[in-house]
């Protein structure tokens, strides 16, 4: 706060982060404008320093809610850091799409950025106790992160059905690209059936009748709006690696059941090890994000069906996970990897979870 530049919270709609800034500048005098309402986009886009003056009058911290929704924004909020130094900046935005490409150019250097995903495994810990958070990771794989679903035992379901509809995606629904909703919703159901396994963007489009470029350009949109993310294969030295695979999965466990409409427990499914891997992905970004540790995500296979979930890229260094849902299972590294990489390897399921995205518990990984 007041160290010259605006400061922007990125994320998913529902996450949180109005509650976050509200709780932030709790005691505090400020002034709440929403990006919703018309005559606040008209009034903060083409605008002029000395009208902002106006606008905010003699308040010194402004809250823009939803600000993906004024146009020009970047240049709105680059007047107050340039010409109204007094006055504090915060803005959220749930699109990364809109904001950040409105953003990203008149703020070179005037901004701080931060993520808000849905509830993390390290903060569900800090209010409940390790112990207690692990008895609930059945739940947690079904139910997913999101505030609303945490803090409302009991009308999960329907709380994420609302949730997984139209809402989550609203901001997608408003642009012209989106010329058929309901080709965006035949996708997200492919993908959340597809979970954990590479995807062909050619074999999407037969299944929900488009072409492999509507496919790529609404799976990028998707998760530009914090709803999906991708995973692109390694391949560096070995031969017969897959070279442009891709994998997608879910911010939020949640989210991914609601679509395909299954919440059944987890000793009843067949697709546990994809729902394990989903949510101990998602963490781990979250964990990094948060931590603000750099890395690159990949997964790793070969045409033979040899494959590792999870790859991590931290500067020279590489660390190969594999996500188990049961202990008892103790895969072994495919020597082709372990011959022509210098990696450590580790395999991560719910009885060690915490040495994976507790910091305390961090030491190797």
């Amino acid at each position: 706060m007041f160290k010259g530049k605006a400061i922007l919270l990125f994320g998913p709609r529902q996450s949180g982060k109005s509650t976050l800034v509200e709780s932030v500048l709790a005691g505090k005098e400020f002034m709440y404008l929403n990006g919703d309402d018309s005559d606040v986009r008209e009034i903060l886009t083409s605008t002029t320093a000395a009208k902002l003056r106006l606008v905010v009058g003699n308040k010194k911290i402004l809250f823009i809610d939803e600000a993906q929704r004024i146009p020009n924004i970047g240049l709105t909020l680059k007047l107050f850091t340039d010409q109204i130094k007094d006055v504090q900046v915060i803005a959220t935005g749930s699109s990364a799409f809109e904001l950040s490409s409105k953003v990203n150019e008149p703020l070179t250097g005037r901004k701080y950025e931060f993520m808000l995903y849905p509830l993390s495994f390290a903060e569900m810990v800090q209010q409940n106790g390790l112990i207690q958070e692990k008895r609930l990771i059945e739940h947690r794989i079904i139910y997913g992160g999101y505030p609303e679903i945490v803090t409302n035992t009991g009308e999960e379901r329907e709380l994420l059905k609302l949730l997984a509809s139209s809402y989550l995606y609203k901001d997608l629904l408003m642009l012209e690209q989106i010329k058929k909703p309901i080709l965006l919703e035949k996708l997200l159901k492919a993908l959340a059936l597809q979970v954990g396994s590479e995807i062909s963007y050619q074999e999407i489009g037969q299944t929900i009748g488009s072409d492999s470029k509507t496919v790529d350009k609404y799976i990028d949109l998707l998760e530009k709006a914090y709803v999906v993310f991708r995973l692109p294969a390694l391949n560096r030295n070995v031969r017969n690696e897959i070279k442009k695979g891709k994998k997608v999965y879910f911010y939020d466990n949640g989210i991914r059941n609601a679509i395909i409409n299954n919440f059944k427990p987890v000793i009843s499914r067949t697709d546990v090890g994809a729902l394990w891997e989903n949510c101990i992905i998602s963490e781990r970004l979250k964990y990094l994000q948060y931590r603000g540790l750099d890395a690159n995500f990949y997964f790793w296979r070969t045409t033979q069906q040899q494959e590792i979930d999870l790859i991590e890229e931290h500067g020279d260094e590489l660390l190969a996970f594999e996500f188990k849902w049961s202990s008892k299972e103790r895969p072994r590294f495919p020597q082709t990897f372990t011959d022509n990489y210098d990696s450590k390897t580790y395999i991560i399921s719910p009885d060690n979870m915490e040495e994976f995205l507790l910091p305390a518990n961090n030491g190797s990984y």
